[in-house]
């Protein structure tokens, strides 16, 4: 018997079958597809707010471009800061131009040209209206950012200069209402409101600056328009910072040159808004070396002199301090102990009625005196200096009335000047 055969027999052969045309146009649908989803653009959201609409009104958003605003490593956040500022504009359905500012002619470079934020037009669905109304926000957020982002053009910041760019690019409206928005530190470096040399200390500095403005035909016509400063007194951290008094002298002065203190000025519309503004990233260098821009120091390295008549402070011929000039004494020191860093120069006068031979002593026996006081009430680093007779009156003394009595003339050489000298 013979043995099975155990040879394997082909397999049996499977029958290729055409792919229906139906299966061949599902495949060649789901290809095009995923081909479709993978090169597909994403769609532009503010897309819409590009189409031309007969708005109610317009706005104009202007950013500070300028080196005290951008610092070297982290500038001021704008675009995050002033939330509340834009939802008012999208609240009013504006048509809105964003741009940046520098120079002394305030150049303007625009990022966008009548963006329509008008979220309702032809849209009459609730939610599609909620949707709009977010996206008009959060793009011109983003407008505002590149905006602080833009290199300046050139270097210098005249915020004056860039109000009245701001207004001119505002005469497009023929109705409804027109609004300025300026984000600054308020920081001008050219022009007449340049503030290098500014002392940051008084009221009547700010008149004498609104006067200069004036006379030069530098102040901008604002009749008509809804202006908001935001920032003021807030550079960048790397900047030289401003005290609070600072602050509150560089806020009066802008509210000075607006016009918002002027009851005078009708039409005239100006709010500083007390908006905190936070700090971007870390800033990508420019491609370009950004211009070169100069600063404001806050006059820390000027003195703040308190010029105390020697009538107040000393009996005639006496080195001794009268009890009644301690009130007097006791605020200058409390100045002086609060100002961070500072040391103080007391500088002793006299007038010429008294022996020339005692001039020099006596007037450093009183500059003695004060520095004793002083140095009683707190103050340390204190140094005191006889300096005789006066060359001449000081400029606040002089001011006042122009020619002097000769009893004035007395009691302005006899004085002792005390020096605040900041760090």
């Amino acid at each position: 018997m013979n043995p099975p055969d155990t040879t394997a027999l082909p397999a049996p052969r499977r029958r290729r079958t055409a792919p229906t045309l139906a299966g061949a146009l599902v495949m060649a649908l789901t290809a095009g597809l995923i081909s479709a989803c993978g090169d597909a653009p994403r769609l532009d959201a503010c897309a819409w707010m590009k189409e031309p609409v007969d708005t109610a009104g317009r706005t104009v958003v202007l950013v500070d471009d300028s080196a005290s605003v951008r610092g070297k490593s982290a500038g001021r956040d704008y675009a995050h800061g002033i939330g509340r500022l834009l939802a008012e504009v999208v609240d009013r359905k504006d048509m809105v131009s964003v741009g940046s500012f520098s120079g002394d002619s305030a150049q303007i470079t625009w990022i966008a040209k009548d963006r329509s934020t008008d979220w309702v037009k032809d849209n009459d669905n609730a939610i599609n209206q909620k949707t709009r109304k977010q996206q008009a926000a959060d793009c011109l957020t983003d407008l505002v950012g590149k905006a602080g982002s833009a290199a300046p053009q050139s270097g210098g910041s005249n915020v004056l200069a860039a109000l009245t760019a701001g207004v001119s690019s505002l005469d497009a409206a023929s109705s409804g209402g027109r609004s300025l928005l300026v984000l600054t530190d308020g920081l001008s470096t050219t022009g007449c409101a340049d503030l290098r040399a500014a002392a940051f200390r008084d009221t009547s500095e700010i008149n004498a600056i609104a006067r200069v403005c004036t006379a030069r035909d530098e102040t901008p016509s604002l009749t008509g328009v809804d202006l908001t400063l935001a920032g003021l007194g807030q550079p960048a951290t790397d900047q030289p910072a401003p005290t609070a008094a600072q602050r509150t002298w560089l806020t009066a002065l802008w509210r000075k040159l607006c016009g918002a203190a002027d009851p005078a000025a009708p039409g005239t519309s100006c709010t500083l808004a007390p908006t905190a503004i936070g700090t971007t990233g870390q800033r990508t260098p420019d491609k370009k070396p950004a211009p070169q821009d100069p600063v404001v120091h806050y006059a820390d390295d000027r003195p703040e002199t308190y010029q105390l008549p020697g009538a107040a402070l000393f009996d005639t011929n006496s080195s001794t301090v009268r009890p009644q000039a301690l009130p007097l004494l006791n605020d200058v020191a409390v100045r002086a102990r609060t100002t961070p860093g500072s040391k103080v120069a007391v500088l002793g006068y006299v007038d010429p009625r008294g022996r020339p031979d005692n001039n020099q002593q006596l007037s450093q026996a009183r500059a003695n005196a004060v520095k004793k006081v002083l140095t009683g009430l707190g103050v340390t680093r204190v140094t005191a200096h006889g300096r005789g007779l006066p060359t001449g009156c000081s400029k606040p003394a002089r001011a006042a009335g122009g020619r002097m009595t000769a009893e004035e003339k007395l009691q302005c050489d006899r004085r002792v000047d005390i020096e605040i000298i900041r760090k």
